[in-house]
């Protein structure tokens, strides 16, 4: 188990905190070097992310990747406008401005902020979702220049094509493999203007991101029900890209919301450390949400979201900061049960590491279980085509159709799960956090936890290539094994580890992408004991793997 830092849950001290100055330099000065693995582009479930200072983020990264993405918008007929919209992060105007340098030069109409101000996922999504509506050619796509919940030195930047969501890996293989060429000739290739040029450019336009979205909030959020209960609710942006999107939020609506800070800090010094004495703007995190949760009795319902404000974290009076398994089971049981519109045969989408919780609520409410791999872009289809009501991950991402049964958003939006809450609690007279009590009153309780274990690279590609059977396992914890899976039973599509499943308890692990270690997801529905019983033989029985495999290459 990961150990607790002494600082977690506390202000961090002054001298703790990142010298922006340094980091700015660096992202101009350091050039990175694509024959270093860890200095090349790499695209993961969320973008390419890295920081200045280990030159993994840098000026030519940016110009590299946004070079890479105007050629494939060229190669693909992809000639609507591109909506490009940043977060908090240190890094992320700086990059900015290297992008739009690149796309000025490439001819890409791109949509930047009115104000020069920040522009949370989720909007970027909903805006390229409006603007292709009932259009079949000059569609729009859009870039987000985010590392989500990550430290202050992180940057990040993630591309959505015209479906609106994630791109997919037949698309960021694409644009990782041609950025990384760019870089490897020293740039050569990379078409750029000034960046004075390139905002005076008929291409580069401006747009107001933030009245179309909070306009049409009402499509998919009962707006009115939360208004017309006066239900309190403290609201929380983490100094993120949320941050000037609550107001006029409130204003519009009339809700009785209060903004418990508006502080915007490149260092993010208003947050208290991480479980690991970091700062993270994790609003899943109880000491991350240190300053929220003490707020618990002030507000009938609060809410956080993290920096882009694709991720959500609910505290729910008493019952403080809810786990995110416990929210998204609840709010699946209150939508489907409370949108009368949507498709009755609309499924219920969920990963493989997500609560077995939420496989109990579907079956009671008489909904189709859609389990995939890892990843918010396993649902964008699914939420697209209004297949899915909603699509949830275990790390407290999540979206759902609008009320009328059709696309919202194919990204994750933590706005919309906040406000979810708020409605929730109004039209029950119950806070999510009671509704989940109810809940296991019913279903059962669940006993969820994630650790991670140490493995060299070789073991790591050993268990994302495994087959069922190399496991050996008939047994979990004393009860027979059901299901032992390396492929999603909802889209067929490869794990990238195994999920083994008992009648009250499963396993899943995957290795990790960036460090040498593999995660080990684990839940009983029996008790604590029972979960730890089945954390020690999913780890033992992995080591036992690992060193077969060891064995016979030595042999």
């Amino acid at each position: 188990m990961p150990s607790i830092s002494p600082f977690a849950g506390k202000p961090v001290d002054p001298d703790r905190l990142v010298n922006i100055d340094a980091l700015l330099d660096a992202y101009y000065t350091r050039k990175p070097d694509p024959a270093i693995a860890t200095q090349r582009v790499a695209f993961g479930t969320s973008g390419h992310r890295g920081s200045a200072l280990t030159t993994s983020f840098n000026e030519n990264h940016i110009l590299a990747i946004s070079q890479a993405i105007a050629d494939y918008r060229k190669g693909t007929g992809i000639t609507g406008p591109l909506f490009i919209g940043i977060d908090t992060h240190a890094l992320s105007r700086p990059a900015l401005k290297s992008a739009l340098e690149v796309f000025a030069a490439n001819g890409v109409e791109v949509r930047i902020d009115a104000q020069d101000g920040y522009t949370p996922t989720p909007v970027i999504s909903h805006a390229i979702l409006t603007y292709n509506r009932d259009r079949s050619s000059d569609l729009a796509d859009g870039v987000v220049i985010t590392p989500s919940h990550n430290p202050p030195e992180d940057g990040g930047y993630k591309y959505n094509p015209p479906h609106g969501g994630p791109a997919d890996t037949d698309i960021t293989k694409v644009v990782e493999n041609a950025a990384n060429d760019y870089m490897a000739k020293n740039m050569e290739g990379v078409k750029r203007v000034g960046l004075e040029e390139a905002l005076k450019v008929p291409t580069t336009k401006r747009h107001d991101y933030i009245t179309p979205y909070v306009d049409d909030l009402a499509a998919v959020v009962d707006m009115d029900v939360i208004r017309e209960s006066g239900v309190s609710i403290g609201i929380d942006p983490l100094g993120g890209a949320a941050v000037d999107y609550w107001q006029p939020i409130i204003d519009k609506y009339g809700i009785n919301a209060t903004i418990v800070s508006k502080e915007v800090d490149p260092t993010f010094r208003f947050m208290t450390a991480d479980w690991d004495g970091k700062i993270r703007m994790d609003c899943s995190s109880p000491y991350a949400m240190a300053r929220l949760v003490g707020m618990k009795d002030k507000f009938d319902i609060a809410f956080a979201n993290d920096t882009d404000a694709d991720r959500h974290g609910i505290v729910s009076g008493k019952y403080g900061l809810m786990n995110p398994n416990h929210y998204l089971a609840v709010a699946i049981e209150y939508l489907f049960k409370n949108r009368e519109n949507w498709n009755a045969h609309a499924g219920v989408g969920k990963t493989v590491v997500s609560s077995g919780m939420i496989d109990r609520v579907a079956n009671e409410i008489g909904r189709k279980l859609v389990e995939v791999p890892v990843g918010f872009k396993w649902f964008v289809d699914g939420l697209y085509h209004g297949t899915l009501g909603f699509g949830g991950e275990e790390s407290a991402g999540a979206s759902f159709l609008r009320r009328a049964g059709t696309v919202w958003s194919t990204d994750k939006d933590g706005i919309i799960l906040g406000l979810l809450a708020a409605e929730m609690t109004a039209r029950t007279k119950r806070t999510p956090g009671a509704a989940y009590e109810d809940m296991t009153k019913r279903l059962g309780t669940p006993y969820y936890a994630r650790i991670d274990a140490p493995a060299t690279p070789e073991e790591k590609a050993i268990l994302k290539n495994l087959s069922p059977e190399q496991i050996g396992m008939t047994e979990l914890a004393g009860e027979p094994i059901i299901t032992t899976l390396t492929n999603a039973p909802g889209n067929g599509a490869a794990i990238g580890g195994l999920k083994v499943s008992a009648k009250d308890g499963w396993f899943a692990a995957r290795p990790s992408g960036t460090e040498n270690v593999y995660k080990i997801y684990a839940e009983s529905f029996k008790s604590e004991a029972h979960l730890k019983a089945i954390q020690t033989e999913a780890q033992n029985a992995i080591s036992a793997l690992f060193a077969q495999v060891a064995e016979k290459k030595a042999g």
